[in-house]
């Protein structure tokens, strides 16, 4: 017996079928995309408590951790269309295949990441950031990193997850996580001496500051990897054999081949948004305070929209997987028009109510004023943001990943650069320039990206390598 998949018919559906399909994936990929950002969120108001240093440390920490970590991530979502058309094509044994093979790419992939991964915290101080941060943020970076491979084994098992249809384990995994994270964090952060006498050895905690956030991450990824994979080992599937589960480096070629581009551009997004919080953390521990605050609540609004993108990921894949290239174009599109709208949404709530969120999240109150006009800004480039997003995840079902890094490479770092540059320090607009330069750079992608899927579902788009009918 093999997963039940929902697999596409043979005539383009309805919009109301598509958007109840797309639904059915993006909702609860959403909420697990979303509750990933709400624990940065978390992690953000707990350790703003205890002052805008360790809050700007493990934002700057935090942005270079993943500023590599998402070429590992990348790397990983190569196998989101093999998996998803090999699904398509009536394949499931070949999908059970792939999703072994994630394993030794997230162990390779881990281990080509760590060593960069520790030299960064060197570089910041002869950079120009203040001491007391850059520590801080080294000692984030040490902290977070054993989570990285549970974290790349995570990606990995949503990719053959969110392709067979089952979802639900993603939300189990990311909620249990979030519960555990808040009481962690909490103590991890500020240490258990404060606790009753009941508390027993708890008390003997020390307090470990925005590295305590750290600790409390890698063990909520460790959770949240063991559930995913005891989700897998349930699915129903013919046995594999021992050489199927055996390392295939054909196999993990095809991945990283396809999976690479993907990397890179999310390297060149989250590169661009690093250096931008490297800038701030150059304006002061308030200016770097107040950038992280904001980003990590325009974040959680982002990774709703991804989850989108990774839902029309899989519907465009299973329609390319069955050569249904007019399904595929309105499956992308019906996700475009999702991410947009409900990006729209929340570009409205942060322009009517940018003060009281920026209270909610921290109790100083040069930090709270300094963010609340870089929400105004976010209002403005929430569509573009959720296009850009949804857009790298349709051209990834159809197997185009080159163009989104190029379109990341365009539009962040040959116009959002020297905007960001111009505006913040040529004009003296501080880190509300850098902010306007997200606006230039975010529009550009977000045109570049539809565009390039209105060019490529109005031909045929074949399945990748081995993942369609012969």
């Amino acid at each position: 017996m093999t997963p039940t998949v929902d697999m596409p018919p043979p005539a383009t559906p309805p919009l109301r079928g598509e958007l109840s399909a797309l639904a059915r994936l993006a909702l609860p990929l959403a909420a697990a995309q979303a509750g990933q950002a709400l624990m940065g969120v978390v992690d953000t108001a707990v350790v703003g408590r205890a002052g805008a240093v360790q809050i700007a440390g493990v934002g700057l920490g935090n942005a270079l951790f993943f500023s590599l970590a998402v070429l590992g991530m990348g790397v990983m979502m190569g196998l989101d269309p093999l998996i998803a058309q090999a699904f398509g094509s009536d394949e499931p044994a070949r999908a059970r295949r792939l999703a072994w093979q994630g394993v030794f790419l997230a162990l390779h992939a881990s281990a080509w990441l760590a060593a960069p991964m520790l030299l960064l915290p060197w570089l910041l101080q002869p950079l120009g950031v203040a001491p007391d941060v850059a520590h801080e943020a080294a000692r984030f970076i040490l902290w977070r990193l054993p989570g990285l491979p549970f974290l790349l084994l995570y990606v990995g098992g949503r990719a053959y997850l969110q392709a067979a249809g089952l979802t639900r384990p993603m939300v189990v995994a990311t909620v249990l996580a979030n519960l555990v994270n808040v009481p962690l964090d909490v103590l991890l952060v500020f240490g258990g001496a404060t606790l009753p006498a009941w508390a027993g050895p708890l008390r003997l905690v020390p307090a470990m500051g925005g590295a305590g956030a750290a600790v409390s991450n890698s063990l909520c990824l460790v959770l949240q990897g063991a559930i995913l994979a005891a989700a897998i080992l349930r699915v129903p599937a013919a046995p594999l054999s021992a050489a199927a589960r055996r390392q295939d480096r054909a196999e993990l070629w095809r991945a990283a081949r396809v999976g690479l581009p993907t990397g890179l551009h999310m390297v060149a997004e989250v590169g661009f948004f690093s250096l931008a919080g490297f800038l701030a953390a150059r304006l002061g521990a308030v200016a770097m305070a107040s950038h992280q605050l904001a980003l990590s609540i325009a974040s959680l609004s982002f990774t709703v929209a991804l989850g989108i993108g990774n839902a029309g990921s899989v519907r465009v894949g299973l329609f390319v997987g069955a050569r249904d290239r007019l399904a595929a174009r309105h499956a992308g599109l019906t996700a475009f028009g999702a991410a947009a709208g409900f990006m729209a949404a929340c570009g409205l709530g942060f322009l009517l109510f940018p003060g009281a969120i920026a209270r909610l999240m921290t109790d100083d109150p040069a930090v709270a004023a300094a963010a609340t006009p870089l929400f105004r800004v976010a209002a403005l480039f929430q569509i573009a943001d959720g296009v850009q997003a949804c857009g790298a995840g349709v051209l990834r079902g159809a197997g185009e990943t080159r163009f989104t890094f190029l379109a990341n490479l365009l539009g962040h770092w040959l116009l959002g650069l020297p905007s960001i540059l111009l505006l913040g320090f040529g004009l003296g607009l501080g880190v509300l320039g850098l902010w306007w330069g997200f606006v230039v750079g975010l529009f550009a992608v977000a045109g570049a990206v539809l565009w390039r899927f209105l060019r490529v579902s109005s031909r045929e788009m074949a399945p990748l390598a081995g993942a369609g009918p012969g």
